[in-house]
């Protein structure tokens, strides 16, 4: 047992280590000068929307007032159940800057919102497409700013972390937990080297290059996979494209999950497709949180009943009142 708590501490030491270190080296985008002295390319937002009646009003009305000269926003609504088709229209009839395309069937061989996305980047005009979700509000200089960033860096595609907003204390720290677990996961850090297998996607912000997009095969390319903001990435990456992660924290917000039933949803949708689907890997993930994460409580707990006030009196009183004590007296 002593063993293996040394190797879990050695685990936690260089995990750490790693996480800070490369987590140094990604920027935030509020430290990006929103500067408009550049030329700037147009920009299409591709909005998915299926049942978002709760966020989706404010969510838009951030895109419409991003201050972005040359701007496309195009919203598809995909087989909503509820009233966001209803807010949809509305919306547009207040704004005719909003395009909506409504969707009423889902073909074989497609999950919805990539199918949605991809009927919408083929609609798409701008030389550059934003890739968001119809309940991530936005500052107005936001866009201004990762426009710049990624052309300073010459990337061909930069992802950006929203700031989760949750409505209890247990959802806020399981969101803590999962962007360090996400972070060793993903190794956000190392995406932007060509020589590494590491890559990037965030569906609250995936900002690509049309051209790229198109020629990776897009959503089309991922019809079928539930994770489709990180196997973007992926098929992005393998394409040669220069991808970068940023911070967006502050400009980029989203209500990520609203209840623990939508968490647990949320999980049992994208976790197993995170590991691409391998058993094995699951597997070992599951054996790793248990060993490295509760086994130590659980080691501890002898060390903590022992030190505990009147502990020592109760080992006494049991050992007075045992049978062998009373025999003996």
């Amino acid at each position: 047992m002593f063993w293996l708590g040394i190797i879990i501490l050695s685990i936690y030491v260089i995990v750490g280590l790693e996480v800070t270190i490369g987590s140094r080296k990604i920027r935030f985008l509020r430290d990006v000068n929103p500067s408009t002295e550049n030329l700037l390319p147009s920009v299409s937002i591709v909005v998915a929307a299926r049942n978002e009646e709760r966020n989706i009003r404010a969510a838009l009305q951030s895109l419409l007032d991003l201050d972005y000269p040359h701007l496309q926003l195009m919203v598809i609504n995909d087989r909503s159940e509820d009233s966001t088709g209803d807010i949809l229209d509305e919306m547009k009839t207040g704004d005719p800057r909003l395009e909506i395309l409504h969707l009423r069937e889902l073909p074989k061989g497609w999950l919805g919102k990539n199918h949605a996305l991809w009927q919408g980047s083929l609609k798409a005009t701008g030389e550059l497409l934003l890739f968001t979700d119809a309940d991530v509000v936005m500052v107005p200089d936001t866009l201004l700013r990762a426009v710049n960033y990624f052309q300073t860096e010459q990337l061909d595609h930069l992802a950006a972390t929203p700031e989760a907003r949750m409505p209890s204390l247990f959802l806020n720290m399981f969101g803590v937990t999962f962007g360090f677990f996400f972070g060793i996961f993903t190794r956000p850090w190392k995406a932007p080297d060509p020589k590494s297998a590491c890559h990037i996607g965030i569906g609250a912000f995936n900002l690509v290059k049309a051209e790229n997009y198109l020629q990776s095969g897009g959503h089309k390319t991922i019809a079928l996979r539930p994770d489709d903001d990180l196997k973007l990435g992926k098929i992005l990456k393998q394409q040669g494209c220069h991808q970068q992660l940023i911070y967006g924290a502050g400009l980029i917000s989203v209500e990520w999950y609203a209840s623990i039933r939508e968490l647990v949803l949320g999980l049992e949708k994208n976790v197993f497709a995170g590991t691409d689907y391998r058993l094995w890997f699951a597997i070992s993930g599951v054996v790793f949180n248990v060993v490295a994460i509760l086994w130590p409580f659980f080691a501890l707990l002898p060390v903590f009943m022992a030190s505990a006030p009147g502990s020592h009196w109760a080992f006494h009183s049991r050992r007075d009142s045992s049978p062998s004590s009373s025999f003996v007296a």
